[in-house]
C-alpha cells in the first residue's frame, strides 16, 4: 500500500486507572476510524499512564511505606501482556481495521517486575510484538526494569516496516541504527518528553533514517491525578506536567502535523511510501551511504525481521 493515514494520539489517560483508561483507549481508536486511519499510534505508558512527578517514596539509600504503596497501586493498574486488555485492543485492532502501536506499563506476573513496554497489534487482531524499553532513565529505573536485544524489532505489515523506540532510547545512536539494518519505513517514538529539543531529535531521526517518524505524547495535569496521589506532588511541579508535543515527520524532515501542545488532540497525515524512495536518493544509512568496510554493527539477540 504506497498511500494511506495515520494518526497520532495526544491525551490524557485516567491515571492510574487501566479501566477507565481502556475507555478512553477505544475513544481515540473510534475517532481515528471516522477520519480512516490505518495506523493509529498512542504515547508511552499510555495504560495506566506515564507516573510524571511522582517519587515514590524514594530518596538515595532511603525508601518510604507510602512509596511502596504508591508502586502497588501502579502494579496493579498495568497491563499483563496477553490477558484482558491486549485482547480487547486487538479485538478493536480487528473491528476497526487498524493497526495500532500502544505504550504501556508491562507487569511480569512472575517476577513482579515492571517493564515500559510498546505493544504492536495487527488489522487483523493479532498482538504481533512488544518492544520492553533498554534503558528507563533517571528515576525511571527505580518504576521499570530494563528490555534486551530480543524485542529490538520491525514488522513487515501490509503498510510497510514498522517499528520504533521509547522515549530516550531514540537518544542512543546504536539503538537506531538497529532499526534503520532492518529497513524501518514508519518509525514510531512515543514518549514523556515535551521539550522543544524533543522534536528536533524526531526530525534527525527522520532524516538519519529517511524514514516517517511518527512522536506521540500524553497531556498531563497535576489535576488529571486521583486526589491522593496528587498531595504526593511536588508543590513546585507546574499544573501541566507534559504539555504534549506529538508530531507526524516525513522521511526528509517536513513537519507534515503538529507538534501539539497544550491540548489533545488527534494528528494525521498521509504516508507515502514514494516519498521513502525518493529521500534515499542521496542518503541510505543502510545502503549506498554505509562503509560496511570501516565500521562492523551487531546487535545482540536481535531478532530477524517480523511478518504480521
Amino acid at each position: 500500500m504506497k498511500k494511506f493515514k495515520v494518526g497520532c494520539v495526544q491525551a490524557t489517560p485516567a491515571l492510574f486507572n487501566k479501566s477507565k483508561t481502556m475507555d478512553i483507549v477505544l475513544n481515540w481508536i473510534q475517532k481515528a476510524s471516522k477520519q480512516d486511519v490505518q495506523l493509529l499510534v498512542f504515547p508511552e505508558s499510555f495504560i495506566p499512564a506515564y507516573p510524571a512527578g511522582l517519587g515514590f517514596g524514594t530518596v538515595v539509600g532511603s525508601r518510604t511505606e507510602a512509596g511502596r504503596d504508591q508502586f502497588r497501586e501502579y502494579w496493579e493498574n498495568s497491563v499483563e501482556v496477553g490477558a484482558d486488555e491486549t485482547q480487547k485492543i486487538a479485538k478493536w485492532a480487528k473491528e476497526y481495521e487498524m493497526y495500532i502501536t500502544i505504550g504501556i506499563t508491562e507487569k511480569d506476573t512472575i517476577s513482579k517486575t515492571l517493564y515500559c513496554t510498546l505493544l504492536y497489534f495487527s488489522d487483523k487482531g493479532s498482538l504481533m510484538g512488544k518492544h520492553r524499553k533498554l534503558k528507563p532513565t533517571a528515576a525511571e529505573r527505580l518504576v521499570w526494569g530494563e528490555g534486551d536485544g530480543t524485542s529490538l524489532s520491525t514488522f513487515d505489515t501490509s503498510l510497510g516496516k514498522i517499528g520504533g523506540l521509547i522515549c530516550w532510547e531514540n537518544y542512543m545512536p546504536l539503538a537506531r541504527m538497529a532499526m534503520y539494518q532492518k529497513g524501518i519505513e514508519i518509525y514510531v517514538a512515543p514518549t514523556a518528553d515535551s521539550r522543544d529539543s524533543w522534536n528536533s531529535s524526531l526530525i534527525h531521526i527522520a532524516c538519519e533514517g529517511r524514514c516517517y517518524v511518527i512522536g506521540s505524547n500524553q497531556f498531563i495535569r497535576k489535576s488529571d491525578y486521583p486526589e491522593h496521589l496528587q498531595k504526593e506532588l511536588a508543590e513546585d511541579r507546574p499544573e501541566v506536567l507534559s504539555r504534549g508535543g506529538s508530531v507526524i515527520i516525513s522521511p526528509l524532515g517536513e513537519v507534515l502535523a503538529g507538534p501539539l501542545y497544550n491540548e489533545e488532540g488527534l494528528l494525521t497525515a498521509e504516508i507515502d511510501h514514494d516519498e521513502i524512495i525518493r529521500a534515499k536518493m542521496d542518503f541510505d544509512v543502510i545502503g549506498h551511504y554505509a562503509r560496511n568496510d570501516v565500521f562492523g554493527f551487531d546487535v545482540n539477540s536481535q531478532p530477524d525481521i517480523s511478518k504480521d
